[in-house]
């Protein structure tokens, strides 16, 4: 059986290299993100393994269709980059990776936190340079603060438990509402009016979907805090950038940490640094120093990316002997972070 990979980069080959050690399968990487302009480099594949900046649309689904494609293995979780309906009318299976290390990314979301309170990033280049002024350094304690969580799935129940060792009051969000789980952890699920209102650190984890998408506009800004701190590590298109900006310029949005951004395709996971940047957005948000962009990178730990390689493998491996495929997603399946 014969896998092609999309959009790799050499910690990919690394990985996949040992997942794959002893296993029937014939591998071809390609460093190119897939869609429907070079879907010709899956001929003779029986299976396509994409990442998030890869784009399975209808002419792409369509493409690999008629290339004998028979299956689309996601190595993450998020697929809405891939057009399940057309998937489904092709009959091509798609499965994913729903979850490698909610550790990593809750773990990312505090380091966000922590770097944004207390200036560490501002802090580093200071220091190299011979400034050791504590002016504009100024933070606050964590402990007693109110962190608003919106989404509670592993991810996030991982980020609470870690707040929690802060001595933080947390609030919670989601259309499911666990209650069971709320009284174990300690927490109190809340209407979304009050958690903007009450949170002095608003972290995103929820699916996007038609309802979450630029959840975070105006009307929501509005809402919040004044000085809130924004943490999105979930999908980019969750808060609507020109929107967080003019939050950042009037001063009620405190700081922002951003491991996502909605037009993040051109440029993450690229070095773009020989080029000038023609994304006016992303380069005024770079510009605020109450800002950290992070290029999706919440899930980089190594064993994120073992757990990831082993699950993509075995579901490639179902496929090839007849099982059932547990981690198949389907449309109306609620989407994920990456």
């Amino acid at each position: 059986m014969k896998i092609v990979f999309f959009g790799t980069q050499p910690y990919d080959r690394e990985s996949f290299a040992r997942a794959a050690a002893g296993l029937p399968f014939e591998i071809c990487y390609h460093r190119s993100h897939l869609n429907s302009n070079n879907v010709l480099l899956a001929k003779g594949a029986d299976v396509v393994c994409i990442f998030v900046n890869d784009t399975v649309d209808a002419p792409t689904v369509r493409g690999l269709a008629d290339l004998g494609v028979r299956l689309i293995a996601l190595r993450c979780a998020g697929f809405n980059n891939v057009d399940l309906v057309a998937a489904a009318r092709a009959g091509i299976p798609v499965v994913r990776v729903p979850a490698y290390s909610p550790h990593a990314v809750a773990e990312h979301a505090v380091a966000l936190m922590l770097s944004l309170n207390r200036k560490i990033h501002r802090a580093y280049w200071r220091t190299r340079d011979g400034n050791f002024s504590l002016h504009g350094l100024l933070g606050f304690d964590m402990y007693g603060k109110t962190a608003g969580i919106v989404g509670t799935g592993k991810i996030a129940r991982e980020l609470i438990r870690i707040l929690k060792g802060f001595g933080m009051e947390i609030l919670a969000n989601d259309p499911h509402p666990d209650e069971r789980y709320a009284a174990d952890a300690g927490i109190r699920y809340v209407s979304l009016e009050e958690l903007y209102r009450r949170s002095d650190i608003l972290s995103l984890h929820c699916p996007l979907t038609d309802k979450t998408r630029y959840m975070i506009g105006d009307v929501a800004i509005g809402q919040m805090k004044p000085g809130v701190m924004l943490i999105n590590t979930g999908r980019g298109q969750l808060i609507h950038t020109e929107a967080l900006i003019d939050g950042l310029k009037e001063q009620k949005i405190g700081a922002a940490g951003l491991d996502v951004y909605e037009e993040e395709a051109g440029y993450f996971y690229e070095d773009t640094s020989d080029c000038i940047m023609d994304d006016d957005v992303l380069a005024r948000l770079l510009s605020f120093n109450n800002v950290i962009v992070t290029s999706h990178q919440g899930f980089f730990t190594c064993e994120a990316l073992d757990n990831i390689s082993r699950t993509t493998l075995r579901n490639i491996v179902d496929f090839a002997e007849g099982r059932e495929l547990v981690n198949e997603v389907q449309a109306g399946t609620e989407n994920q972070r990456a």
